[in-house]
């Protein structure tokens, strides 16, 4: 073949990978095409930088900063969400976070000025930092009093002085007698802890000020813990508040829910009654995912493919797989559940819906556990070397490609769906990428037809070096090999020229 003739099928093949881009509403301003002629860029997954959470569970915030620098931010990972940075109750358990004596930033993950640090730091690698925030309570009435992880001291009468609270500030004290009686959820005690009056003013102010603090130290965001036992007139207000206090509007300030959904449940503490609000967590999800995963994906009364059926439109809703109350309950898959639980962590980050948030936390023995070594007051680094008990999921190199399977298809619309009635199914994201999930118990060859251009990629779920690769036809089909609980991944921006060079 003369160097003329080359030269024009190089020209052959480009125009026709720019115009299956075009096709699918991808810009070629920013599309790295790949082309195994050369000519292509290095694949950089923090290029296509999109929506995708990691929650750094316990993770201290010299961990969070150097695994944003190391790991998030090169992966493409869009944001780290953090345990509640504010002090707390002392205490090894996990949960001491999660009631808080002061609004100070000196809490058993670090000191104000590494939580600072760290947020400089992981905005620096391009991560936006989500702080979790507990607004809802403080600490429980079975202690009678004690000091926080700053050394402020409180009580279970409503005193805590260091955050400004009264017990007038509280409402009168009474348990949940039912999740049917809406009045019940919202001014009665959760699980035996302080209730605030959320209606209050002088309270609005207060959480609406630490809210304001974070902000200003270049917090991206919220996740906002035990939303439905407050009124959704109440949070809107306090969000309403940290807007004007902020100067910046309502949908800037990035704002996510814990609402557990349940029909058998009172209709006002539903999640569709948050969403003037924001985001709310999409428990549903969580728990379809775990009874298809578990059975059979497409075989059972509700395929895979229809998930979002009946739950939070996609663009209000933010899913998991597991978090950390789930995991200890039962309700969701979790580490324990091995390649079941790989293989679901890909489908939320290859399915269109919702905005995925991946959890990474650290091995349990008891609903209790807190993080291996910690102490009343701290948490050690993390540690991801094997054995350590932390479970490091950012850095899996499944999880870690698809990141940026996700992050390149992009907005990219559900395309070339393909199962076997049961627990073989395969999809892709128009011409950008496509993804073939195995959740049986033994190897499958499938030909799948694909929307990508003919040409060789690499297979991300089961590497970042291009050790396997895929090869589609010019017809579009792709012949896979999927061995048992496991997947094949490819998407058009990693071949192998733009991964190895």
């Amino acid at each position: 073949m003369t160097m003329g003739a080359i030269a024009r099928r190089i020209t052959r093949v480009i125009t026709a990978v720019v115009c299956v881009a075009v096709s699918v509403g991808v810009s070629v301003a920013t599309l790295h095409v790949p082309t195994r002629e050369g000519g292509g860029e290095r694949f950089n997954p923090a290029r296509y930088r999109s929506d995708v959470i990691v929650t750094m569970f316990q993770a201290n915030w010299k961990s969070v900063a150097r695994e944003c620098g190391e790991v998030l931010g090169p992966e493409g990972v869009g944001y780290v969400q953090v345990s509640p940075p504010q002090e707390s109750i002392q205490g090894t358990q996990w949960w001491t976070s999660y009631q808080p004596v002061s609004y100070k930033l000196d809490s058993k993950e670090g000191t104000e000025a590494e939580f600072k640090n760290m947020v400089r730091q992981c905005k620096a690698a391009g991560v936006g930092v989500i702080a979790d925030t507990v607004v809802n309570h403080t600490t429980g009435v079975d202690k009678t009093q004690g000091t926080g992880t700053a050394g402020s001291p409180y009580d279970n009468k409503g005193d805590f002085p260091e955050a400004g609270y009264t017990p007038s500030d509280f409402h009168a004290p009474c348990s949940i007698w039912t999740y049917r009686d809406a009045e019940s959820v919202w001014n009665c005690q959760v699980s035996g802890l302080q209730d605030l009056d959320t209606s209050s003013p002088h309270v609005r102010d207060v959480l609406s000020d630490y809210f304001v603090k974070l902000l200003d130290y270049g917090v991206a965001g919220f996740r906002v813990d035990a939303v439905k036992h407050m009124l959704p007139e109440d949070v809107l207000a306090i969000k309403k508040l940290v807007a004007k206090k902020s100067g910046r509007s309502m949908n800037d300030i990035w704002w996510t829910q814990e609402v557990i959904g349940d029909n058998a449940e009172a209709a006002e503490i539903q999640p569709r009654n948050y969403l003037k609000t924001g985001q709310v967590n999409e428990f549903q999800y969580a728990y379809r995912l775990k009874s298809l995963f578990s059975n059979s994906l497409a075989g059972g009364s509700l395929s895979i493919k229809d998930i979002p059926q009946n739950i939070t439109d996609s663009g209000k809703a933010s899913v998991f797989v597991t978090n950390w109350d789930t995991e200890r309950n039962n309700m969701t898959l979790t580490y324990k559940d091995g390649d079941a639980y790989r293989l679901a962590n890909a489908f939320m980050l290859a399915y269109p819906y919702g905005t995925p948030n991946v959890f990474s936390g650290y091995e349990f023995h008891d609903t209790d556990s807190g993080a291996s070594g910690a102490t009343a007051a701290s948490v050690p680094d993390i540690d991801c070397s094997k054995d350590s008990g932390w479970s490091c999921t950012e850095r899996w190199p499944d999880v870690h490609g698809m990141v940026g399977w996700h992050n390149v298809a992009g907005d990219a619309p559900l395309s070339d769906w393909q199962d076997d009635g049961d627990n073989m199914i395969a999809f892709g994201r128009g011409g950008r990428a496509f993804i073939a999930i195995n959740n049986s118990v033994r190897t499958r060859t499938v030909t799948y037809h694909t929307a990508l251009p003919a040409g060789e990629y690499c297979d991300v779920y089961a590497s970042a070096d291009c050790s396997g690769s895929v090869h589609v036809r010019f017809d579009g089909d792709a012949t896979l090999t999927v061995p048992a609980g496991s997947a094949v991944a490819f998407h058009i921006a990693a071949t192998p020229y733009t991964v190895r060079q």
